[in-house]
């Protein structure tokens, strides 16, 4: 198990020096490897454990923090103990989602459904907030890019769509990570916040982070994080860093 790289270490030191803190991640190819198939995203091992440890630390606060509903993202993690949990992109805070917007969101589904239909291999994902037009398993690329241009044309430009990895969401509300995790950090008094996230919409955490605080990319590609590391297993190694640091 590496350690992390020596900026990113002492970053880490500097923020375990402060209480209270908010130590948050997105859950999909941050504490799990990415699946194919959702359900079958496993964390990555010994993950479990190190969340245990920084959540039994006084002053300090682990959020889970995802795109996924907060059921599916309760039953696929298998997580549990002292955790807050943020779903839907941070729709549903803690809970089921406030309000009815299901009729929003079918229309969604109305539209969006033959074009997936019409492309084999491609997946429709109907969650609490939002749908999503999957790709990972289209096996003509060229389908799958236009399948999500496709996507992106036949819904109202006014919603609030969230691109990813193989991936288009459209959400019929207007949260985000950011803002949900500015609104935890703010209800717990958080003296300084790590996150770490893989994908695009972690971007909307990188960007509203202070000076202080620790942002982790996890893997390639542009990102407003200050740190990047490669992959789940360096995650777990960095969180288990910072547990030893936690619990001096």
């Amino acid at each position: 198990m590496s350690a992390p790289p020596a900026d990113l270490a002492a970053a880490l030191a500097a923020l375990a020096a402060r209480r209270p803190i908010l130590v948050a991640s997105d859950y999909d190819g941050v504490l799990a490897p990415l699946a194919d198939v959702p359900s079958e995203a496993s964390p990555e091992p010994g993950t479990a454990e190190v969340l245990g440890r920084l959540s039994a630390v006084p002053g300090v606060t682990v959020a889970l923090v995802s795109g996924r509903g907060l059921a599916d993202l309760r039953s696929t993690s298998g997580f549990s103990g002292d955790l807050r949990w943020i779903g839907s992109h941070g729709a549903e805070f803690d809970g089921p989602l406030a309000g009815d917007l299901a009729g929003r969101r079918d229309e969604l589904v109305a539209r969006l459904e033959p074009l997936v239909t019409g492309t084999p291999g491609a997946r429709l994902e109907i969650k609490p907030a939002s749908v999503a037009v999957h790709v990972r398993l289209v096996a003509d690329r060229p389908a799958a890019a236009a399948l999500l241009e496709a996507s992106r044309a036949a819904v109202d430009p006014s919603l609030t769509m969230k691109p990813g990895k193989d991936v288009f969401e459209v959400a019929v509300t207007d949260a985000d990570k950011g803002s949900a995790v500015r609104r935890l950090a703010a209800e717990i008094g958080a003296q300084g916040v790590v996150y770490l996230g893989d994908d695009v919409t972690d971007e909307d955490v990188f960007r509203v982070l202070g000076a202080d605080d620790v942002g982790v990319k996890v893997g390639a590609g542009e990102t407003a994080a200050a740190h990047r590391v490669a992959d789940p297993a360096a995650v777990r190694a960095l969180l288990e860093q910072l547990a030893d640091l936690l619990t001096v």
